[in-house]
């Protein structure tokens, strides 16, 4: 099959673009679990546009509730109110269960930002505290202050002087936790599960631990869920499955349904800290990704796809960890639900670019963990024909 019209774009894109990606497939158009490039050429994405398109590619009710708002009104200031922002905030409260209220913003940097600010401004009325703990192998954004707050040499190098406030500690390990605490503490930053650290989970003792540091300490418990949120791991946040409740959480990615969203939950003791023009944003709440995000919701509710995550990543996992029963270079199958790594003695890049050879796209977090994170709709039929193209890849990078 021919490429010349993805090499077009492609060599427009690596000549205007600023090469902040090295991206490989130009994309075209997308339909369920599967998307096709500018040549025709299909592909399963075990992406997900990044853990974005949870519902799937072209899902018939995302795409119509995007085009009733957007004919109906595609932008309002947040100095009035929209529907669809107000339905949504309720709705993320109610599943949440923590009965407190949303902040929206258009990205999971921006509401974690919003966190470490929420944070701090309730620091400064209580002892004057401003530092956050966060943990080494985590990731929380890309603005100086979730750089800060990433404890990885990769992400920060270059930025230097990066913002004050942040100190780190092992995941998993309560004694490290204990040990960055301090009379400047005023929260505890941490994923349930670690994406672009490796695909690894807390223990529930552990999250368990930290929420009781937390209410010893008198500190705030921030979970970052944008990419383990909105079903995920097979509930619909992931702190849900440890047993734990934070008092505040993060979200986006596959929240706008693939339109730019993200949101700050609170629960009641925190809901008001923020007040009028403390804190903002220009589009968040937007009333087109708004739309979008209420019909995700349906679709996964309407759908069972927090079953489906359950049933589809089991099998999935179980496939995984048979190739590395098999292979000596495959160490280890780690995550939950359908947020899943595969550990390599290796190059894990050696293995995506494996992997899209035989028609299947996948990620690496970091450089020895293969990610796959399909759509929560993933069928056990398509997940049939996707373990034999990862089977074919793997037969092909370590194969005798």
């Amino acid at each position: 099959m021919s490429n010349e019209k993805s090499m077009e774009i492609l060599d427009l894109y690596r000549a205007k673009v600023m090469p902040t990606y090295t991206p490989s497939v130009a994309v075209a158009s997308g339909k369920g679990i599967t998307v096709r490039d500018a040549d025709g050429r299909s592909y399963y994405d075990f992406t997900s546009g990044i853990g974005v398109q949870a519902v799937g590619y072209g899902n018939r009710k995302v795409t119509e509730a995007i085009q009733s708002q957007a004919a109906a009104l595609t932008h309002c200031s947040n100095l009035f109110v929209n529907a669809p922002e107000t339905q949504l905030a309720a709705k993320l409260v109610e599943l949440s269960g923590l009965g407190g209220k949303v902040f929206f913003c258009n990205s999971g940097a921006e509401a974690n930002e919003a966190a470490i600010k929420l944070a701090r401004k309730w620091g400064h009325a209580n002892g004057g505290r401003y530092e956050v703990v966060t943990f080494r192998q985590g990731f929380h954004g890309r603005t100086l202050a979730t750089v800060a707050a990433t404890a990885q040499a990769w992400c920060q190098e270059g930025y230097d002087p990066l913002p004050v406030g942040f100190a780190y500690a092992d995941y998993n390990d309560l004694d490290s936790v204990k040990a960055a605490i301090t009379d400047r503490t005023v929260a505890i930053l941490l994923e349930a599960v670690q994406g672009e650290g490796g695909v690894t989970p807390a223990t529930e003792d552990f999250l368990k631990g930290v929420r009781a540091l937390c209410d010893e300490r008198n500190l705030i418990m921030i979970v970052d869920e944008v990419q383990t949120g909105m079903g995920r791991t097979g509930t619909w946040f992931a702190w849900q499955g440890f047993g734990v409740k934070p008092d505040l959480f993060t979200c986006a990615k596959a929240l706008g349904g693939g339109l730019p969203m993200g949101a700050l939950v609170s629960n009641a003791k925190f809901a008001d800290v923020f007040t009028p023009s403390s804190h903002a944003s220009t589009f968040g709440g937007n009333p087109v990704a708004a739309a979008a995000a209420n019909a995700v919701i349906s679709v996964i509710e309407e759908d069972g796809l927090l079953e489906n995550v359950a049933k589809v990543g089991a099998l999935l996992k179980e496939a995984l960890q048979s190739f590395v029963d098999k292979y000596d270079k495959l160490l280890e199958v780690r995550g939950k639900g359908l947020m899943l790594g595969l550990v390599v003695d290796g190059d894990a890049k050696e293995v995506v670019d494996a992997l899209a050879g035989q028609g299947l796209l996948a990620l690496t977090a970091g450089p020895h963990v293969v990610r796959f994170l399909p759509p929560l709709c993933l069928g056990e039929d398509d997940l049939e024909d996707a373990v034999d193209m990862i089977s074919d890849a793997l037969d092909n990078v370590f194969g005798e």
